[in-house]
């Protein structure tokens, strides 16, 4: 297994946030990487998040998992090195590895080292003969492909990305990070992804924005790590949770909103808020199944697969490079 405990990744990382916190709240819309909202709690939260009343995606997502399982097997193959863009022990990366056709190895790339370590024990509790080798990193930018080798190599390289998170991204960033896991699994691998679909404005503001809090609260723990890990100088409690749907661009929008005039001071820089100001920190894109269809098409890559849930709420797509790939 990979030495993932590194002190020089940890600065590394400190410094990547610092700059992205620093460019992001200096543009005319405030703006922070979601990638920032998963810490350690932060990821506990969106655990948590997947148990209200209200979001529908975690269970839309493994009820697709559970009644399509041997056929997503099929099309990892037999002895497939199964790379999965962030850190899971979750039912469904259980569900997966099991049902897998003697799996050649398990790699989870997740930027918070808490939440991989934590996974990693997790499932090697659940899996002792399986190989896994985690990879601290930010699945977002590009990771070295000697990372990824294996010795002996496996037949084939599966990305598993389950849940919703490439709809994080834009169409033209969504395209590029296809592209990303094209080059990433070579021309005989494999792309398992998932991606929700679009329906009602109301069940879709409900789901970011549950009564019970669970996601304001995720949402306001990014003010916290920049406060706790950055030193910066800021009153949490001058921000609110905000979920928006932006209907030309078909997607739920979170923001932090200003209650008041505030300011936030970081490494000897000032940012003033008026009241109703906001920081844009995620967005969440809804696609047709032929949205996305061409979106896959424009990363070269052919969808060989889809399945829905029972309720038609939630989609998994098996894709493969287009022959005419390069």
């Amino acid at each position: 297994m990979l030495d993932i405990s590194s002190d020089d990744k940890t600065s590394e990382s400190s410094h990547s946030f610092l700059q992205d916190v620093l460019e992001g709240l200096s543009r005319a819309q405030p703006e922070i990487p979601c990638k920032y909202l998963y810490d350690e709690h932060g990821s506990e939260m969106f655990e948590a998040i997947g148990q209200t009343d209200e979001y529908y995606v975690t269970r839309a997502d493994l009820a697709l998992h559970r009644t399509h399982l041997q056929a997503i097997a099929d099309c990892i193959g037999e002895q497939a090195h199964i790379i999965e863009f962030g850190s899971g022990a979750g039912i469904k990366t259980q569900l997966i590895l099991s049902a897998a056709e003697n799996p050649r190895a398990y790699t989870p790339i997740e930027i918070s080292l808490e939440a991989l370590q934590s996974s990693v024990e997790a499932l090697q509790q659940r899996f002792p003969t399986l190989e896994i080798e985690p990879v601290n990193a930010d699945y977002t930018r590009d990771i070295p492909d000697e990372i990824l080798d294996l010795q002996p190599p496996a037949k084939r390289r599966v990305v598993y990305f389950p849940g919703s998170t490439i709809s994080n991204f834009s169409g033209p960033q969504a395209s590029e990070f296809l592209d990303r896991m094209r080059r990433m699994v070579g021309p005989t691998g494999g792309i398992l992804i998932g991606v929700d679909l679009i329906k009602s404005e109301s069940v879709l503001e409900a789901a970011y924005d549950d009564a019970a809090g669970v996601t304001a609260a995720f949402n306001l723990n990014l003010l916290t790590r920049i406060q706790n890990e950055l030193g910066a100088r800021l009153e949490p409690d001058d921000f609110s949770h905000e979920a928006r749907y932006n209907r030309d661009l078909q997607r739920i929008e979170m923001h932090l909103v200003a209650l008041r005039d505030t300011r936030i001071e970081v490494a000897n820089q000032r940012f003033d808020f008026h009241a109703g100001q906001s920081i844009h920190t995620e967005n969440s894109h809804k696609y047709s199944i032929e949205s996305f269809s061409r979106l896959a098409y424009d990363a070269h890559l052919a969808i060989i697969q889809t399945w829905t849930d029972p309720q038609g709420l939630f989609s998994m797509h098996y894709l493969e490079p287009a022959s005419s790939a390069v």
